[in-house]
């Protein structure tokens, strides 16, 4: 086989590779890893474009701000982001205890047709908007019982990450940093403890600024990354959008290539030595 031909084969087998990497979240595949919010866009005209433009195909709706059918008469956002386009992803936000979390995720089962697939997020204060993480045990407990999917917003805590998966949760997401901040990663090492020792998907939730901080949530090994502000509050939302695509789909490609390890004090050169020209 000649050289190129090589190369052809090489790439063709990197195509296929990458397409097998979906991701698998309560028995349904995903090729996106990039979930996002749709929340605090000018309208519902620039909350579709920067949609389109990450290529999510899961869109999280806070159920308390957000019309889906509740108020009949007013603009539904699922005019604009059907649900035979998306999966829609229910949340709590807005809701501090296990009971107005599960009241919420039972009317919107009811507004979607008995849609079972959700997110769980109980805050401690309006403050930080810290996850309360006795309350979300509590709830979870509840509503897998009660036959939800469950996918739920916690602390970056192993030991209470590893208690939602036992409970029955179908995906942890770990705060990077406080909803909203921006400020990324700032624990990666209790990040690597969660990832390593789940099994059930892990994903980013809250935190992330930039590109790069999604792309370093990917590196780290998480199987996702959930978003709203960060695209949103950027100048140009679909711009970020797009650029929030890319980060993810190379953070995960680095992730699966791994990456060569660090070496300090012991410089190899990238060009090979021998036969230099003297």
């Amino acid at each position: 086989m000649s050289k190129s031909s090589s190369l052809w084969a090489a790439a063709e087998n990197y195509g296929k590779h990458m397409n097998k990497d979906a991701l698998l979240i309560a028995g349904k595949t995903y090729h996106s890893r990039l979930l996002v919010g749709t929340g605090k866009y000018k309208d519902f005209a620039e909350t579709r474009a920067a949609i389109e433009a990450s290529g999510a195909e899961i869109i999280t709706v806070a159920i308390r701000r957000t019309n889906i059918g509740q108020n009949p008469g007013e603009p539904s956002l699922l005019e604009v982001l059907p649900p035979s386009q998306y999966t829609i992803l229910p949340n709590t936000a807005g809701c501090y205890t296990a009971d107005d979390a599960v009241r919420t995720l039972r009317l919107a089962r009811e507004l979607l047709d008995g849609h079972d697939l959700v997110k769980l997020e109980v805050l401690g204060d309006a403050k930080t908007l810290f996850p309360h993480m006795p309350e979300t045990l509590k709830a979870a407990e509840i509503l897998v019982r009660d036959g939800f999917k469950v996918m739920v917003y916690c602390a970056d805590d192993p030991i209470q990450a590893k208690q939602l998966e036992e409970i029955g949760c179908v995906a942890v997401m770990p705060l990077a940093s406080l909803i909203g901040s921006g400020m990324g990663i700032l624990n990666p090492w209790n990040l690597r403890l969660i990832i390593d020792n789940a099994k059930v998907p892990v994903l980013v939730d809250a935190g992330v600024g930039t590109a790069s901080d999604a792309a370093i949530a990917m590196e780290l090994g998480c199987d996702g990354v959930l978003m709203n502000t960060a695209i949103a509050g950027a100048q140009n939302p679909v711009v970020m959008a797009g650029a929030m695509k890319k980060a993810v789909e190379a953070g995960r490609e680095a992730f699966l290539a791994g990456r060569m390890p660090k070496k300090l004090y012991s410089a190899t050169p990238s060009s090979p030595t021998a036969g230099l020209i003297s």
